[in-house]
């Protein structure tokens, strides 16, 4: 296989690079004993030389159908993300801290004393139609997502930080002010600030580019139900999408444009398979590679013979989130409610303290979970504060907490009533999925709520699917008040794309001005000194703690079911493009 010389970073790293919602997390009911993940492999045994050919079935553990949503700008979830990995590829290179690098296809230079970087295209990339990568494909992606008609959740706060979207955006220009076109392979552009983010991948740089020759005869707002974008998308990845079923699989061929080198595989296939499936799946060998395997039986499937198991740290945490406002679909900003059933502190750090997620993470996920204690993993152990302690369950502190806001059992009943003496009901959206389990975990939380007596209940009375559960969020349907979902954080740990003001992804539409600055402080020119950052996110991470609009439940460990056939798949985060170089040393998996 003939490489490049520069470094391909694909979406192999998509739960790195990509902030995105995930899986709230699977279960089981047996303990077992603890898996220590660092003794895991992270790369496949197997070094044999590929077979010329050969067809790689790769299964996705998700009990949702896909949107299928085939570019960066237009998805959301982690799923989308996994079916862009053969085909999609960011721009930027980056060492193994995920420090962006010269050895990509975009070189990047930042001058932090005149807020602007500039990208230079330093390889002759095409599009898997043929068509050259031009610099009007690096300016197209900020078009689209700064179009006042975009209807993703990408015009994050590193987006608004390029001097004259906001004005593009509010349709007030026809142009982007701070991007300028030096030729053909360059441009520069200008930030309001620049800040440490600027350096790392998935910080404060857009790493994408799109075909504009391809697009741009579609409207903005038409864009996300395009078959261009959701059946034939053209990008410069080492494969192309043959077809696609839709919601349930996509079969990958090589891209005969690709830069970097031929594929080892004639043909990928990425289809979805239920959780409840995937134990019988692996024992009749149906997949070679298992992408958002469950960790809660890991004890059941790990013992399953012809497969070896990688695992590492997950960029990902699980967390409670309090619904406290509404997103101003017009501003782009969330509208704190004061008036929201949620937004007593009391009350949600009382929700907290009720849980005993310690219990859960030792008894079900088999030393694969650990209690979440802020909203920044230990996956980042320079900027992770050790010294917070989250919410161990405290019953006990629970009940005094609601006691001193006002919440008292008022009528006898076991639940108290609000502080104004009215009856609290409050919604629990929860997501379906982890087989049988899922369903009495829930009920576990409700009846540890019940305990200090907080009437909860199950949003429209069940479990919600992945899909309609986070459109619920995005739509802020009232019928939500507490729920529990899952980021996969992005290598640059920066809590202002989860949890800004003017984020999309802030679901629970939490803002004040004192969390204005301490986010402002950690993306600040300041923060280059990594001490004045490290306690920008500190500062941060305990004041997140202390107001609970969200609170951290899991941290999570990932793990990588891969058949023995398979060879050249490296799981580690900063490796190359790993669909480039997997492949398979025999014709079947028999």
């Amino acid at each position: 296989m003939k490489k490049s010389k520069l470094k391909a970073v694909g979406l192999s790293l998509v739960s790195l690079f990509v902030l995105s919602a995930c899986q709230g997390g699977q279960q089981t009911q047996e303990e077992a004993d603890p898996v220590d993940v660092s003794a895991l492999p992270i790369v496949v045994s197997n070094t044999d030389e590929p077979i010329e050919g050969g067809t790689l079935d790769v299964g996705m553990v998700t009990d949702s159908a896909f949107t299928n949503m085939l570019y960066l700008e237009f998805s959301s979830d982690t799923y989308d993300g996994q079916l862009m990995g053969p085909i999609r590829e960011g721009i930027f290179s980056a060492d193994e801290n995920f420090g962006i690098t010269d050895e990509g296809i975009v070189k990047m230079d930042l001058d932090v004393e005149g807020r602007s970087v500039t990208l230079r295209i330093q390889e002759e990339v095409r599009w898997s139609d043929g068509t050259d990568l031009t610099a009007d494909d690096l300016i197209y992606s900020y078009e689209v997502l700064g179009h006042p008609d975009y209807p993703g959740v990408r015009f994050t706060e590193e987006v608004r930080n390029v001097v004259g979207i906001e004005e593009y955006h509010n349709g007030d220009v026809d142009s982007i002010s701070g991007i300028t076109k030096v030729d053909d392979q360059t441009i520069t552009i200008e930030y309001k600030e620049v800040n440490p983010g600027h350096l790392q991948l998935g910080g404060g740089i857009w790493n994408g580019a799109l075909p504009k020759h391809y697009l741009e005869h579609l409207e903005v707002s038409e864009m996300e139900a395009s078959d261009e974008v959701r059946l034939q998308p053209v990008h410069y990845g080492p494969y192309v999408v043959e077809t696609v079923t839709p919601g349930e699989a996509i079969t990958y061929v090589p891209n005969e444009h690709y830069y970097g080198g031929t594929p080892n595989l004639e043909n990928i296939r990425i289809s979805v398979v239920p959780d409840t499936s995937i134990v019988e799946a692996l024992k009749v060998q149906d997949y070679d590679i298992v992408l958002s395997m469950p960790t809660g039986n890991y004890d059941v499937y790990s013992v399953i013979p012809n497969y070896e198991y990688l695992g590492r740290l997950d960029y990902a945490y699980t967390y409670l989130g309090f619904k406290l406002g509404t997103l101003n679909e017009e501003t782009g900003e969330v509208e704190p409610n004061e008036s929201a059933k949620m937004a007593n502190k009391n009350l949600r750090q009382a929700m907290g303290y009720a849980l005993d997620n310690d219990g859960v993470a030792e008894r079900f996920y088999h030393g694969l979970r650990s209690r979440g204690t802020t909203l920044i993993p230990p996956v980042f152990p320079v900027f992770h504060d050790e010294s917070q302690l989250g919410f161990p369950q405290d019953k006990e502190k629970a009940r005094e907490l609601l006691a001193e806001a006002g919440y008292e059992d008022v009528t006898g009943d076991g639940f108290v009533e609000d502080p104004e003496g009215n009856e609290l009901v409050i919604n629990f959206a929860s997501m379906s999925g982890g087989g049988d389990i899922a369903q009495p975990m829930t009920e576990n939380y409700i009846q540890e709520w019940a305990d200090v007596g907080l009437n909860v209940e199950l949003a429209t009375g069940r479990l919600i699917d992945f899909q309609s559960f986070y459109d619920k969020l995005k739509a802020d349907d009232p019928e939500i008040d507490i729920f529990e979902a899952a980021w996969a954080t992005g290598a640059e740990p920066s809590p202002g794309k989860f949890y800004g003001r003017n984020a999309a992804f802030n679901y629970t539409r939490y803002a004040s001005e004192e969390h204005d600055e301490l986010l402002q402080k950690i993306n600040s020119k300041e923060a280059f000194d990594l001490e004045y950052r490290k306690t920008a996110f500190a500062d941060w991470q305990s004041y997140a703690n202390e107001q609970a609009y969200v609170i951290p439940t899991l941290y999570r460990n990932a793990i990588l079911p891969v058949h023995n056939r398979v060879t050249g798949w490296d799981w580690n985060y900063h490796t190359e493009n790993n669909w480039l170089t997997v492949g398979v040393t025999t014709e079947s998996r028999d």
